[in-house]
């Protein structure tokens, strides 16, 4: 695996030379995503027995990940240390993960399943990031062991850590807040970065459930909170080994502008904390993620570029070489970049509207159909061949196969009069769509596939590759308990 280096030194090979960090263009990306439909449906990805496929392009996913690696070497100082960690919680799908690490990106994983993929992929565990509001004594045990970088939310879990490492306020008093006996202290030296998740209190968004800087956000600690600021430059100061400093602001729906300001109010907290110790203890700050992407069309804004230049603005102090960064961006870098391809299995109408009824609902696009206002989608139609459909646009409904009336992509949406055997995409889905399923009605988990596309080849030059097989009938039985059929039948 390519490894992340300092700024300036590793440039990963397979970059795809179209990546651009200041335009915000894809260039080539939807001829990519049309060769691979037609070639979805003459390779038989897509079928009358396989009735909905998700397609991630490569080519598309390695120039994001350029983008992001040349937009901060742009703005950071020679030499500095530059960790971009992907959110696996936005893709949580091994190849995924992998094909990032050989770009030189690094995991961010919030759980010990999401640990198991980033492990799976071969990311190192100094290219690893834990995050989590609710890690059991377990699972930081586990990361103390492997060397992994860990923040921790809250002065609990940090009391959990003082006992781990046998260091910090009372460790070895038997004081602490954990409850319960939990194992001992972790043999041997620990090489983990240990870091606050600290709250930076700057506002939400226009989505709420992803405002993650509020002034009651459950992550981190609440920083403008009375008595919260001392503590946590006490806490530094009684534990020399917490070199680090974590805040995340929000995801899609915050304003740049925000993120930024969540950024420099913790930028001016690590200046005090490392001013009140006489050194420079604090020599790392996890900026988070969190970069909004556009969802109206195909271009790519905001950028990675028009971010790291806004952090240029707004922090001067955190790109001029003294600390080391860590990223944990997620949504940006796969969502564009991904497909769902669905049958019309039957067009009909209700009330005068058309609506074509496919095999893609709420399994995977539960955020679209629960909260359409906050997660629409694109639409974009192909005849049963592949081919982009033409003529007049017809508002009409894109219904999935889940049984709730609610259950729909698109609602009295424009686009071509879709019929029997077309095909319906769901544009924009690479990132928290058909990678987390949603088991409603026991709908199996589609099969997702990598391809790469050159326009102008024989026969588009498109190549599949498989990511994650379809899942089976029978797997859909295993995982409901079929093993356990006659568990309930006891005797009164």
């Amino acid at each position: 695996m390519a490894s992340v280096q300092h700024n300036g030194r590793t440039t990963p090979h397979g970059t795809d030379g179209s990546a651009d960090g200041g335009t915000g263009t894809a260039p080539g990306a939807a001829a990519r995503r049309d060769l691979a439909v037609r070639a979805a449906v003459a390779q038989g990805l897509i079928s009358e027995s396989e009735p909905v496929v998700a397609l991630l392009d490569v080519a598309g996913i390695r120039a994001s990940a350029a983008a992001l690696r040349n937009a901060f070497d742009e703005v950071t100082a020679p030499g500095t240390a530059v960790l971009h960690a992907f959110a696996v919680k936005a893709a949580p799908l091994v190849a995924v993960v992998r094909l990032l690490g050989e770009q030189g990106i690094g995991a961010e994983v919030a759980s010990p399943g999401e640990l198991a993929l980033a492990r799976a992929a071969g990311v190192r565990p100094e290219h690893t990031v834990l995050d989590s509001p609710a890690k059991t004594t377990a699972e930081l045990r586990e990361a103390l062991a492997l060397g992994i970088a860990v923040n921790a939310d809250n002065p609990q879990e940090l009391a959990r850590i003082d006992a781990l490492i046998g260091s910090g306020p009372g460790s070895g008093s038997g004081s602490g807040s954990d409850s319960g006996p939990g194992p001992g202290p972790v043999s041997g030296p620990v090489a983990s970065p240990l870091g606050l998740r600290i709250n930076a209190q700057v506002g939400g968004g226009s989505i709420g459930a992803l405002s993650t800087a509020t002034a009651t956000s459950k992550f981190g600690i609440a920083l403008r909170d009375e008595g919260a600021r001392a503590w946590v430059v006490q806490a530094y100061l009684d534990r020399p080994w917490l070199t680090r400093l974590h805040t995340h602001s929000g995801s899609q729906g915050v304003p740049l502008e925000r993120m930024a300001e969540g950024v420099r109010t913790v930028y001016e907290l690590a200046e005090e904390i490392n001013a009140a110790a006489g050194r420079r203890q604090i020599d790392t700050l996890d900026i988070g993620g969190g970069l909004p992407v556009n969802f109206t069309s195909d271009e790519e804004t905001p950028t990675y570029a028009a971010y790291a230049r806004l952090l240029r603005e707004t922090v001067p102090g955190l790109l001029d070489g003294r600390y080391g960064l860590v990223t944990e961006f997620g949504r940006s870098l796969l969502a564009k970049h991904g497909t769902v391809l669905a049958r019309v299995e039957y067009a009909k109408s209700a009330g005068g509207r058309p609506i074509a009824v496919t095999h893609a609902g709420a399994q995977v696009a539960t955020r679209t159909v629960y909260d359409p206002a906050s997660w629409p989608l694109r639409i974009a139609a192909y005849d049963a061949g592949g081919r982009p459909k033409t003529g007049p646009a017809v508002a009409q409904d894109i219904a999935g196969p889940a049984c709730f009336a609610g259950d729909l992509l698109a609602e009295n949406r424009p686009v071509p009069l879709l019929e029997q055997g077309d095909l319906v995409a769901a544009l924009d889905t690479g990132a928290y769509y058909f990678s987390n399923h949603y088991a409603y009605n026991s709908l199996a988990r589609p099969g997702v596939f990598g391809f790469v596309a050159a326009p102008g080849a024989a026969g588009g030059g498109v190549r599949f590759a498989t990511v994650r097989a379809a899942q089976t009938v029978a797997e859909i039985v295993s995982e409901s308990g079929g093993g356990y059929a006659d568990s309930l039948l006891l005797d009164d």
